[in-house]
């Protein structure tokens, strides 16, 4: 919709009324890093928006899982990149994981206490992209169409 402020373009308006939009705390953050290349938080944001990162905490919501039980979750994922991205999450603090002394050894994930802390705020961005995916993609159809 031509009128709608989450499909228009990022024009000197839309731009001036999402600085407007922004919280005061992200304001005082964005006042602090104003060199986004230098903010502390860039390389966490780059961890959890990754594809398979948060799939994975999803995933993982509901309790341990043993890895072929995440595979079976994931059923696209590559091996590789799921045992790279379990690496990833454990070295981050987000996910342990528990190795069980049976023959052969067991081994299941779960979300630390860290992890769990990223559920709520995950929760909210993904209801907001639940939100707008019909608007997400007439806008991606109208962007196609120009190009």
């Amino acid at each position: 919709m031509a009128g709608d402020r989450h499909t228009q373009g990022t024009g000197r308006g839309g731009a001036r009324d999402a600085t407007s939009a922004l919280g005061e705390g992200l304001r005082t953050w964005r006042a602090r890093y104003p060199d986004l290349a230098e903010c502390p938080v860039r390389n966490v944001l780059d961890r959890i928006s990754g594809k398979w990162h948060t799939l994975l905490i999803v995933a993982l919501t509901d309790g341990p899982l043993r890895f072929g039980e995440l595979k079976r979750a994931l059923p696209d994922i590559s091996q590789r990149m799921l045992t790279q991205s379990l690496r990833d999450l454990q070295r981050d603090g987000m996910i342990a994981r528990r190795v069980y002394p049976t023959l052969p050894p067991s081994v299941d994930y779960r979300l630390t206490d860290l992890g769990r802390s990223l559920i709520e705020p995950l929760g909210g961005l993904i209801r907001w992209a639940e939100e707008r995916a019909e608007a997400i993609t007439a806008a991606r159809q109208v962007f196609d169409a120009a190009a």
